[in-house]
């Protein structure tokens, strides 16, 4: 199993300066390598305290410098808020400087702010980025990128430095809503989505992508790759109160960024998946909501987040795994004692998982 650490960046509501929270945001994410991650991941976001990480091509240019084998993953580059050329300049020239670490992650985007501030139509989004990342994933392949599509005009161009090595089993993608899956499975990605509601239902999702992926690859459809806050201590107690604190905070700047109580969802194109988020939200309550989400992410003991990991394995297979160990204004000495006990303690364990089946398999 593949365990990955994200990087969020949020500066929870401006608490602290910007230095500080990329002064310790980095100071996290160098640990990555040392406490036996297998790969290291970064965000796209803009404009606001929510999530500041601009570009996370260069962040990870950064890491490469720091690090020696650890991956390094796009969480993703948001496709229609980048120049497709430029996406896969910055991706060979990662892979270059890693010496072939690099990771490719791809995501559309939801945040409604966040495109009015790039002055793009959200109603767009969905053949913008599907044109996207057919260009890029050829470009990254053959070395050369155009597009004739209704959004990028790209002539044929040579990719220099041209691409490392293939990016064939290093391509994800976020696939949240049911219309995302279909470029996902095409592209032969690893589906990326975030622990947010039950994993039971999850299942037709998931399964609605390896279904959509075997129709286009004859190899087994790649493990989703499931996105968890963390939090992890000896003390079930402190666990539970730290999580309730911190992740109830951390899901109210969710619906805060994206407007969720908002109802502009139902009426743009591409995002009606989410439609019915504002209705649920009010008939649940926002107390509620907040504990729901709570109880869906990995918080407690190891042992206690080992069983919620293999509970979760029972429902919907092998995944991976990414987690976020610093959110919503947690002290940072708070999230670096977890993100180590968990690292000592429920890493190794989880890593070890599917190597019988692997080693049967040879």
């Amino acid at each position: 199993m593949q365990v990955g650490m994200q990087l969020l960046f949020q500066n929870y509501q401006g608490e602290r300066t910007d230095e500080e929270v990329y002064r310790n945001e980095v100071h996290l994410a160098e640990l990555a390598e040392p406490l036996g991650f297998d790969t290291v991941w970064g965000v796209e976001h803009h404009f606001f305290d929510y999530s500041m990480l601009p570009d996370n091509t260069q962040f990870l240019s950064y890491l490469a410098a720091k690090t020696s084998t650890i991956k390094l993953g796009t969480a993703a580059v948001i496709l229609p808020w980048n120049d497709p050329l430029r996406v896969a300049e910055k991706m060979a020239l990662l892979d270059h400087l890693s010496n072939g670490r690099a990771i490719y992650g791809m995501g559309r985007g939801l945040a409604r702010r966040e495109y009015n501030a790039f002055d793009i139509d959200m109603n767009t989004t969905r053949e913008r980025f599907d044109e996207s990342a057919r260009m890029t994933c050829e470009a990254l392949e053959t070395g050369f990128i155009e597009g004739d599509g209704l959004f990028y005009k790209q002539p044929r161009t040579e990719i220099r430095p041209r691409p490392f090595k293939t990016f064939k089993d290093r391509l994800y993608a976020v696939a949240m809503s049911p219309d995302s899956v279909p470029i996902c499975a095409e592209l032969g990605a690893s589906m990326m989505i975030f622990a947010q509601k039950p994993w039971e239902d999850n299942l037709a999702h998931i399964n609605d992508y390896r279904a959509q992926y075997s129709k286009f690859h004859s190899d087994a459809p790649k493990p989703v790759v499931a996105v968890d806050f963390m939090c992890c201590d000896e003390s079930a107690d402190k666990a539970e109160e730290m999580a309730h604190k911190y992740m109830a905070a951390y899901y109210l700047t969710v619906i805060q960024h994206y407007e969720m109580l908002s109802d502009h969802f139902k009426d743009t194109k591409g995002y009606s998946a989410y439609g019915g988020a504002a209705d649920m939200l009010r008939d649940a309550g926002l107390e509620a909501a907040g504990k729901g989400f709570v109880e869906i992410n990995s918080w407690g003991t190891p042992q206690m987040i080992l069983d919620k990991m293999d509970a979760r394995r029972k429902i919907i297979g092998d995944f991976e795994l990414n987690i976020m160990c610093s959110y919503s204004g947690m002290p940072y000495a708070d999230a670096e004692a977890g993100l180590r006990l968990f690292s000592q303690k429920v890493l190794p364990e989880l890593q070890s998982w599917g190597e019988d089946e692997a080693r049967a398999a040879e």
